[in-house]
């Protein structure tokens, strides 16, 4: 079993974790005012993010060399997670987006009992619906249910199977080469992204204008500068908790988002909001309260932060 402070140490960094993506939404909102093309955002903001990476790269390319097949997978399955998630806000309405993205929880509970053997607990069923009934709260009463019906739409559920793959991955190898993998995420995310637009134009016209660029300067600078400590708080977790459990404190994220959106915009929160909520953070205090039974792998070598 897992100490319980090692444990609570891990849930309470994805947690805030998830609460700066929930914030993710400003600069973004900020850069496609400067001009940058909606579609363009994940590049921009990865491409941008992937320049400070490279005197990572440089400084631990002895790392990367060495231990590259535990690092390559994991790294990878998060950056093609999070590319086809930015892009699905664009491609279809982004309450369905996060909805589709948040059936995660479900597919890495599914996916720990299969693959990591892990007991399906009370704890884990009542903080599940307690999740899913916060979700339906906030975001689907006047929505309605996320059938899949767009591209964008099979994108957010592909995402969410992504992120649910790679966190097992993650948890699987355990808590060695974080640097690496989280490099590996953007720098995937960000090929991922450019073959996304590909995809979507045909060709990569429209490239935002230096001009645009040069407005937005600031909120790209600062997502650049945040992203490693996001994307840390986000992959460190990850080897260290169940899948399930990195799932369920994710949706901290969606709190954050309509809380933040709410102040900061004329988008309502209210009670129902507010209930919603609730259940969401009731449903990580139901899950957190329960010890962790099954362990991350043993670190058989060198383990780096």
């Amino acid at each position: 079993m897992l100490s319980t402070r090692s444990d609570l140490v891990a849930s309470v960094a994805l947690a805030f974790g998830a609460a700066l993506w929930g914030l993710y939404w400003i600069p973004v909102r900020g850069i496609e005012q400067a001009g940058v093309p909606a579609f363009w955002n994940g590049p921009v903001i990865f491409g941008a993010s992937a320049l400070l990476f490279i005197p990572l790269m440089l400084v631990r390319y002895r790392q990367f060399a060495e231990h590259w097949k535990h690092t390559l997978i994991p790294g990878m399955l998060a950056g093609l997670a999070f590319s086809l998630y930015i892009a699905s806000l664009n491609l279809t309405d982004v309450v369905r987006a996060i909805l589709l993205f948040y059936m995660s929880p479900l597919w890495s509970t599914l996916l720990g009992i299969l693959v990591l053997k892990e007991r399906l607990t009370g704890n884990r069923v009542l903080a599940l619906l307690l999740a899913f009934s916060g979700l339906y709260v906030v975001l689907v009463v006047d929505s309605g249910l996320p059938v899949p019906r767009n591209t964008g739409d099979w994108f957010a559920l592909c995402s969410g199977l992504c992120w649910s793959v790679a966190s097992v991955k993650l948890f699987q190898d355990g808590a060695r080469f974080i640097i690496e993998k989280v490099t590996i995420f953007i720098l995937f995310a960000l090929l991922m992204s450019l073959l996304l637009v590909l995809w979507h134009q045909g060709n990569l016209d429209g490239m935002p204008q230096p001009a645009s660029l040069l407005q937005g300067r600031y909120w790209i600078a600062l997502v650049a500068l945040l992203m490693l400590p996001i994307t840390y708080l986000t992959v460190w977790p990850a080897t260290v908790l169940s899948p399930g459990r990195v799932g369920m404190l994710l949706m901290v994220e969606v709190i954050v988002g309509v809380a933040s959106a709410a102040m900061l915009t004329q988008e309502q929160f209210g009670l129902r909001e507010l209930i919603g909520a609730a259940l969401i953070i009731s449903a990580g205090v139901v899950e957190v309260l329960r010890p962790q039974k099954i362990k991350p792998a043993e670190l058989t070598d060198s383990p780096g932060p």
